[in-house]
C-alpha cells in the first residue's frame, strides 16, 4: 500500500496557531497532526508514504526524517505551490504501484484504507473517492452519487453552501499512477477544481461510501475539537 500525503499547505486560516510550521504540523493534544495522519497509515498497512511538501518542508522533514515506524518516506518538494492537482501530479511519478491512496495532510478520515484500494481494484476505474456523510455539508460542497447496476458513482459536485445533512467528498481518493490527466493543465491547478469537475463525466469515479469519523481541521474550531477528540488515536 502507497500513500500520497499533501502537506504543503500554508494554512491561512490558521495562521494565528501555526507561527513556524506547515498546516499538516498543526499541534493536536501536543502532537503534530500529520503524526496522527503517519500513525493512521501504520495501523492500515502503508508500506511507503509519499510526502507532498513545500511550505516550511525543513519542519516536517527534520521530524520525520527518511522513514516513520519502519514505512520508508519520499519527499516530493513543491518550489513554489503546485495547488493539490500539481502536487498529485508530481508525486505519482515517484510512486511505485500500479495505484496509491491520496489524501489531505489537514484531514483525519477514519476509513479502512485497505478496503478502499479492493474496492478500487475491483472496479476498474482510474479514480475512487470516499465521500463521507457529516452532519452540516455547508462547508463543503455535496456530490451527487448514482447507482447503475451494483456499482454507484459520483456524477457531479454541487456549490458549497447547502447547509443541513449530505455526502461530501471526503478528500481521500485511490488513483492510479497512469491517471488520464487533462492535457490542458498548468503546473499548478486544483485536482478538484480542474480535474474532477469538469472531467466528472468522463472520469466516472467510483463512490467508496464512509460513514465514519471526520475532521478537518481547516479552521480554529475543528483544530480545538481534534485535540480532545483525537487525542488517543
Amino acid at each position: 500500500m502507497e500513500a500520497i500525503v499533501l502537506a504543503g499547505g500554508l494554512g491561512t486560516r490558521l495562521s494565528s496557531r501555526l507561527v513556524d510550521r506547515p498546516k499538516s504540523m498543526a499541534l493536536v493534544a501536543g502532537r503534530p497532526f500529520l503524526e496522527i495522519l503517519l500513525d493512521r497509515l501504520v495501523k492500515s498497512g502503508c508500506t511507503h508514504v509519499l510526502l507532498s511538501v513545500g511550505h516550511l518542508r525543513s519542519v516536517i522533514t527534520d521530524a520525520f526524517g527518511d522513514s516513520y515506524r519502519g514505512i520508508p518516506i519520499t519527499y516530493v518538494v513543491e518550489e513554489t505551490p503546485l495547488g493539490t492537482g500539481g502536487a498529485i501530479r508530481k508525486a505519482l511519478d515517484f510512486g511505485r504501484e500500479d495505484c496509491c491512496l491520496v489524501l489531505n495532510g489537514d484531514t483525519y478520515v477514519d476509513l479502512d484504507s485497505a478496503a478502499l484500494l479492493g474496492f478500487h481494484r475491483a472496479g476498474h476505474s482510474a479514480i475512487t473517492l470516499a465521500v463521507a456523510q457529516v452532519a452540516d455539508s455547508g462547508r463543503y460542497g455535496r456530490v451527487r452519487i448514482e447507482e447503475e447496476g451494483n456499482t454507484e458513482y459520483v456524477t457531479g459536485f454541487e456549490e458549497k453552501g447547502q447547509s443541513g445533512e449530505g455526502w461530501i467528498n471526503a478528500g481521500v481518493y485511490a488513483l492510479n499512477r497512469e491517471f488520464p490527466w487533462p492535457g490542458e493543465l498548468t503546473e499548478r491547478f486544483s485536482f478538484e477544481n480542474d480535474v474532477l469537475v469538469p472531467g466528472v463525466e468522463s472520469l466516472r469515479p467510483l463512490a467508496f461510501r464512509h460513514s465514519g469519523y471526520f475532521l478537518d481541521i481547516g479552521v480554529p474550531a475543528d483544530l480545538d475539537r481534534a485535540a480532545s477528540e483525537l487525542a488517543d488515536r
